[in-house]
């Protein structure tokens, strides 16, 4: 993308470039919205708009405007009263902020259906990423194709990263392998890591992972939906007579374990001349044990 033509009152700092976020202080908030900025400003651009508001262009990302103004003050863009920001000069400040005026190869490792689906995905050559090559252990894999790629064994990993330059691995395997496949990024030479597999990683410093989990997103809709339906669970309800059966039988577990630990408690505390308890106490029973182990 070449760089436009800043309006007079945006006359750009020469010096920026070269001064990377970290060292100007953008809060990583900001820097996790700038993407979606970017996208609202590219369709912007796409129409050929030439100006935005801060009110339009907030609500293109879904933010409120007051907070766009303070993130567009890190990169040292202010608009004009009465006219906006200018719509090219912004998606070149951005992209530049964001490093996506330079090619960055990619390696996907783990070609199932994601996988694939990830190596056909037509946004990464638009935004600055090449798939520099897809990796997989399965010998029924290898030699395959996707997005006219060949897929090629994880033998390969550490010649790939090294001649082609990687910085940037995307892990789609089975949670199982993620960790391992993951080590062997970083040995190489990897320094960020997109994952998708539902597993948390542990890297050494120096190493960036993002965490893409799909089902804790749908876990978070379903949340988000049984409140607008408004069937939240009533004071005498339970959510685990309507959980799945592999969380009932855990909870049930739980309870038994909860219980039994309190009788044996009470055997060995209790003198043999105590009077039988006639009421639990308030906060006792297990369904307050079963709660505080339990997720919300």
């Amino acid at each position: 993308m070449g760089r436009p033509s800043p309006s007079s009152s945006q006359t750009p700092d020469p010096g920026a470039a070269r001064r990377p976020s970290r060292a100007r202080g953008i809060p990583e908030a900001t820097v996790a919205r700038l993407p979606l900025y970017l996208r609202a400003l590219t369709a912007l651009s796409e129409r050929s708009v030439p100006t935005v508001s801060s009110e339009e262009l907030a609500a293109a990302a879904g933010v409120n405007s007051a907070k766009l103004r303070k993130d567009f003050s890190y990169l040292g863009s202010y608009g004009t009263r009465g006219v906006g920001y200018d719509v090219e000069y912004l998606v070149y400040q951005i992209s530049r902020e964001l490093g996506l005026t330079q090619d960055w190869p990619v390696v996907i490792v783990g070609i199932g259906n994601l996988g694939h689906a990830l190596a056909n995905y037509g946004g990464f050559a638009s935004r600055g990423f090449r798939v520099a090559a897809l990796l997989d252990a399965d010998p029924n894999v290898v030699g395959s194709t996707a997005a006219g790629l060949p897929v090629r064994h994880m033998d390969e990993l550490e010649e790939i990263v090294a001649t082609q330059h990687v910085s940037i691995g995307v892990i789609t395997t089975p949670p199982g392998a993620a960790q391992q496949v993951c080590d062997r990024l970083v040995e190489a030479g990897v320094t960020s890591i997109l994952n998708f597999a539902p597993t948390v990683l542990t890297v050494p410093d120096g190493v960036d992972v993002r965490k893409v989990d799909l089902s804790i997103e749908l876990q978070i809709l379903a949340f988000h939906e049984q409140r607008k339906a408004g069937d939240e669970p009533s004071a005498g309800d339970s959510v685990l007579d309507r959980a799945p059966g592999p969380v009932r039988a855990a909870a049930a577990k739980l309870r038994r374990a909860a219980g039994g630990g309190k009788a044996e408690q009470a055997k060995t505390a209790q003198p043999k001349t105590a009077q039988p308890r006639t009421a639990p106490a308030a906060d006792g029973g297990p369904d307050d044990d079963l709660s505080a182990v339990m997720p919300a």
